[in-house]
């Protein structure tokens, strides 16, 4: 018997800057799916930047998601499942709020995905969200954006005065996006004026980012960045590079402009695939990023808060324990540096005269291969926290189960997402603990959850976790029982210590 909660009815009807749409009543929350934030870009809006929203008549349905940008379909997870509608038309996001009547505007929750730029969607089970609005009584928001070559390769060089191409399309999108709230959140129920963006893995990347464009500023008013890698942004040289290696395994070679606005997505899909088979010459990098443009992204990320110039918001920022080691399983496919000859091509790609200093630091290590995970998401994550001039709260997700110690990848990367979205008790969450953990996961749920959430409203975590600060560099260690460590792992910290990685 279902209770309650699981039952669903229609819900209210409210009015955006494209029209009025109706939402349903489920699991204790109201919430508005599959609403535009801009028009569909797709024909003449293919790479381009996202345009406003195109009005409807009558009131639309939103008790269905829209759907989920061009990806391949790995599952549903984190992405699109075999199920899932799929297309170019996919700028929508999801509005999840309290079912009870407030006399202030609530908090808002702002909800990026992760899967490396190429996979992901705010449909996923593993985003909704119910727990933040009805837990923590706050308006939750999931948007979906732009993926893989429509949305994270820079084709502009082929653009022309009659058909232009933009850069950075999946990071304009998010911005519109944020836009909309500005505009339209308040008749959610939600306060415009009290915006936390938060994400995972590019998700986090793209926390990172929007706090180094400047065009963002203003749009938010806290961060949090769980596993990002700030460092996944690259200049226009490499860029092209591999915006020209994606038009000749289109086969474009001869009329890239015609050929990009022309192939079908499974085409496009296609090409990023032989694109990324041949990175093996610049490991350590993704192709599908975020590009230091000149416009939009005037500068990398982390020049902007080494610089003081990213957005001064309070920020949460932490990694897990052994990130890296995910991207050893089989048909992981982000680049992650998980042999130490990968490793000794990156340094000589780089720096070469750190190699030494860094590999020596992981000699006495069980797994060597976490020099990856730490080279991708937790020394940059480092930078940005001794570096960024708003307050910080630094932490790292220790947790593990008898299920992850078996696979031999521990609190590895993406595992925070349990307790984040609550789900110790979902299928995922009692496969992972089917051997045992489920009462710390569930713990941990409540604490993690109670801190985000305190986070959003009050621009806090709670009392007992300390600002991080360049002198002591207090750090949460979140595990079984959480614990409170200065410098944590300083010993790896010194050896990467002037790392600047990939241009």
């Amino acid at each position: 018997m279902r209770s309650r909660h699981q039952i669903t009815v229609p819900g209210p009807e409210v009015k955006t800057t494209g029209g009025v749409v109706r939402g349903i009543t489920t699991h204790g929350v109201h919430t508005w799916r599959g609403v535009p934030y801009a028009a569909p870009p797709v024909e003449e809006l293919r790479f381009r930047a996202p345009q406003p929203v195109v009005p409807w008549e009558g009131v639309r349905d939103g008790s269905r998601y829209g759907p989920v940008p061009v990806q391949e379909r790995i599952g549903e997870f984190i992405g699109a499942g075999k199920e899932t509608p799929m297309g170019e038309d996919c700028l929508t996001l999801n509005v999840t709020a309290p079912t009870t009547v407030s006399d202030e505007p609530r908090p808002v929750m702002v909800w990026f995905y992760g899967g490396a730029f190429v996979v992901g969607a705010s449909s996923a089970p593993t985003y909704r969200g119910y727990d933040f609005a009805r837990r923590g009584d706050v308006v939750y928001v999931s948007v979906n954006y732009r993926l893989g070559a429509l949305g994270y390769l820079d084709f502009s060089a082929y653009g022309t005065p009659e058909r232009p191409i933009e850069s950075n399309l999946g990071l304009r999108d998010q911005i519109a996006a944020l836009e909309w709230v500005r505009d339209n959140i308040a008749a959610f129920g939600g306060d415009p004026d009290q915006v936390t963006i938060f994400g995972e893995s590019a998700g986090a990347i793209s926390v990172t980012t929007l706090m180094a464009t400047p065009s963002a500023h203003g749009l938010f008013h806290r961060a949090i960045a769980e596993s990002s890698a700030p460092g996944m942004v690259f200049g226009q040289r490499r860029a092209r590079a591999w915006a020209a290696g994606f038009v000749t395994a289109l086969g474009a070679d001869d009329d890239p402009l015609a050929g990009l606005t022309g192939a079908t997505p499974r085409q496009l899909l296609g090409a990023a695939q032989v694109l990324r088979d041949h990175l093996g010459d610049q490991p350590g990098t993704i192709p599908t990023a975020p590009v230091v443009d000149g416009d939009l992204l005037p500068e990398s990320p982390l020049d902007a808060f080494e610089g003081g110039r990213a957005a001064d918001v309070p920020l949460i920022i932490g990694t897990n324990d052994t990130e890296g080691r995910l991207f050893e399983l089989p048909r992981m496919r982000l680049d992650v540096l998980v042999s130490e000859e990968r490793a000794h091509t990156m340094f000589a790609l780089t720096q070469p005269e750190l190699r030494d200093q860094v590999l020596a630091a992981y000699e006495d290590q069980p797994f060597r291969k976490d020099l990856g995970g730490d080279y991708m998401f937790w020394y940059p994550s480092v930078r940005i926290m001794q570096a960024h001039r708003g307050p910080v709260w630094a932490y790292r997700y220790d947790l593990t189960t008898p299920v992850l110690n078996l696979m031999g990848v521990r609190a590895t990367h993406g595992m925070e997402l349990y307790p984040v979205f609550g789900l110790a008790d979902s299928s995922a969450g009692k496969w992972l603990t089917a051997l045992g953990g489920r009462r710390s996961l569930r713990a941990m749920q409540e604490r993690v959850q109670a801190d985000w959430i305190r986070f959003a409203r009050e621009g806090a975590p709670a009392s007992h976790w300390p600002q991080y600060d360049p002198e002591t560099r207090l750090t949460k260690i979140l595990d079984r029982t959480d614990r409170i460590e200065s410098d944590p792992r300083r010993e790896r910290r010194l050896a990467w210590e002037g790392f600047r990685g990939y241009d």
